[in-house]
């Protein structure tokens, strides 16, 4: 568990830079060399190397080797690793919110009959 707890706190923290995501998401579409992807930003490709760093050390890209180029790939096993911990805590979520629902909805049945009390008392009082 732990190694998994390690490996969600370089995934999350690789993807906490908006750089890192916004490569993430295009490497979604498809390989790429690190020259294509460095191409829409302002830095050099040093720059580019080192997220591309950051990411394999995640797990979430690989690189190859394939005769002149080295494309990256995305590696979207690591996103079932992430998935799986944010489905645990969003079913743990849901059911609060389920438990909260029916504490409020016992509420407003108890209020309803106090309500109607208070409501025909009153009426007794003035009739």
């Amino acid at each position: 568990m732990v190694d998994n707890d390690d490996r969600l706190s370089r995934v999350f923290g690789a993807l906490a830079d908006p750089t890192r995501r916004d490569m993430v998401a295009r490497l979604a579409a498809g390989d790429a060399t690190v020259g294509e992807l460095a191409a829409p930003y302002d830095v050099s490709l040093q720059a580019v190397s080192k997220h591309l760093k950051v990411l394999e050390e995640a797990g979430l890209v690989r690189r190859s080797k394939d005769a002149q180029r080295r494309p990256v790939h995305l590696d979207a096993e690591v996103f079932d690793l992430m998935t799986k911990w944010i489905e645990k805590y969003q079913q743990r979520a849901e059911e609060r919110y389920r438990r909260l629902d029916q504490v409020l909805a016992r509420m407003q049945g108890q209020d309803s009959p106090a309500t109607d009390t208070q409501q025909q008392r009153a009426e007794g009082a003035a009739g």
